[in-house]
């Protein structure tokens, strides 16, 4: 039998604030005591431990082929059923997933975060509520140059490589077009607190119906 789970997508481009806003809903939800699992679909990258470095960094990371979504599936399902996973991890400046793993424990409130998860039908499929953040193409460029430049100590010139290259063609191919499975758009990222709020109350709300029916 299932473990009693809700299971919420958060997609959106890259630089959208995505992450900021699914870390806004989890600081929330915590208020009521209610424990969220994030996956996060940048984890999940296949494993290319085949190729050299100079080779992995002239990959598409933003095709849904670069994705392992069949361990992605096979992780929610498990959490879903009550059972623990080891989530991958994976390191940027390698660009490659490392041997540790990390050891989750199932909860009621699964999140899943990435900006192709609405794009492909078997994962979208199994959210309870699908969301998507909505920011200017602009200002999601800065994001994740600054970002990039910061966190995982790339170049500015093969960021704006990676960016014409793939980025973009990836984005206008797979992530725009999904934003239409979404049942909530939050626009403006973090700074659109209203939305966020509104969000949080009404996963508040599930979460509250679902533990009554224990």
């Amino acid at each position: 039998m299932d473990y009693q789970t809700i299971i919420v997508g958060i997609a959106g481009g890259t630089g959208s604030g995505k992450t900021s806003v699914t870390k806004a809903i989890i600081e929330d939800l915590k208020k009521s005591n209610i424990h969220s699992i994030l996956l996060e679909q940048d984890f999940y990258y296949r494993r290319n431990d085949h190729l050299t470095y100079e080779e992995r960094t002239l990959l598409n990371y933003d095709h849904p082929d670069s994705i392992d979504f069949d361990l992605l599936e096979k992780h929610i399902l498990s959490l879903k059923e009550g059972h623990s996973i080891e989530k991958p991890i994976y390191d940027f400046q390698i660009h490659n997933r490392i041997d540790e793993t990390e050891h989750i424990e199932p909860a009621n409130l699964i999140i899943v975060e990435g900006i192709l998860i609405l794009a492909i039908p078997k994962i979208r499929e199994l959210f309870d509520a699908k969301i998507f953040v909505d920011t200017d193409d602009d200002e999601r460029l800065l994001r994740r140059m600054e970002r990039d430049m910061k966190e995982r100590a790339r170049s500015f010139e093969s960021i704006k490589n990676q960016y014409i290259n793939t980025v973009k063609p990836m984005h206008l191919e797979f992530v725009e077009p999904s934003k239409r499975y979404a049942d909530v758009i939050i626009p403006r990222g973090k700074d659109n607190k209203v939305g966020i709020k509104m969000v949080a109350s009404r996963l508040r709300y599930l979460f509250n119906t679902l533990t009554k029916q224990k």
